[in-house]
């Protein structure tokens, strides 16, 4: 089993070890190879290409690992010497669109595409970090990088930019979260209060993650307009503090804006389901 791994940045080269410890044979590719990534190549006796070329055609994967702009690039420079023995798997961090193109592109050469995205950070779990995998033959990509100790979810039934949009929206929660949390702490920090905080905040735990999201949406369009006061409030006091927020003032634009789609469309019921709570939210969306 040959894998061709185009970019030996700190993903490629995540994967390269882990790849030829497991017994699989390498081909490698970088334009500007850094010290770290020449370095491995020459403990293995392995030339770094500077460019794909003919050199490809006989990879049974190309692993691509390059940054999201140059993700299609790589593809179309790869159809250009494989054929249909050989399939791409691109764990670029692409657009959905470009990853759709990407695929179209493959399908019209008989090639199979895999959309994979890394779901969390490679400098922290190297080769044990979770990827979500989508496309034709994802289960095969699956079971030859478990092999090499990875961990791959496939999406059943899933297409190509299925993977990378769920990563998108989880990065939503999940940066809001990280932004929203370094303003609360600091605030507490400040006024003395973290681990009272913690203590505060530890009935969440307590809920399931599903649960209290649904919950949070659910109850929003009923009661936008009161919380909209708290956000209010809380920048206030954040601002008296010295810490003006960067966040609030973007919570308090959502919730103007559902306050002022209750004005004109309520929903109508006084608990919504969760089905029905966001597909209010969408029509009202796009009414406004």
């Amino acid at each position: 089993m040959l894998f061709a791994l185009i970019g030996m940045g700190e993903v490629g080269r995540c994967y390269a070890r882990p790849l030829k410890e497991a017994g699989y044979d390498l081909v490698l590719c970088d334009p500007r190879p850094s010290t770290a990534s020449q370095q491995m190549a020459d403990e293995w006796g392995i030339p770094i290409h500077q460019s794909i070329g003919e050199w490809v055609k006989e990879a049974n994967w190309v692993i691509s690992c390059v940054t999201g702009s140059h993700a299609l690039a790589v593809v179309e420079q790869a159809l250009a010497h494989i054929g249909s023995q050989t399939r791409i798997c691109d764990m670029t961090t692409a657009s959905p669109t470009t990853k759709r193109t990407a695929l179209a592109l493959c399908e019209k050469a008989d090639v199979a595409y895999v959309d994979t995205a890394i779901m969390g950070a490679i400098s922290l779990s190297l080769i044990k970090t979770p990827l979500l995998s989508a496309g034709k033959h994802a289960d095969e990509f699956s079971t030859l990088l478990e092999k090499a100790g990875g961990k791959v979810t496939v999406i059943q039934d899933g297409k190509a930019g299925d993977a990378i949009s769920l990563k998108i929206l989880r990065s939503i929660f999940t940066k809001g979260m990280e932004a929203l949390s370094v303003e609360m702490l600091m605030a507490a920090e400040t006024q003395g209060v973290r681990e009272k905080l913690f203590e505060l905040l530890s009935d969440i735990d307590n809920t399931p993650l599903r649960t209290f999201i649904n919950m949070l949406v659910r109850t929003h369009v009923i009661h936008a307009k009161r919380r909209a006061h708290e956000v209010h409030d809380a920048a206030e006091e954040l601002a008296s503090h010295g810490l003006p927020s960067a966040v609030l003032p973007g919570i308090e634009a959502r919730f103007q804006k559902t306050i002022a789609s209750l004005e004109s469309t309520p929903v109508g019921e006084d608990d919504p389901s969760i089905d029905t709570a966001i597909q209010w939210l969408l029509t009202t969306s796009k009414v406004s």
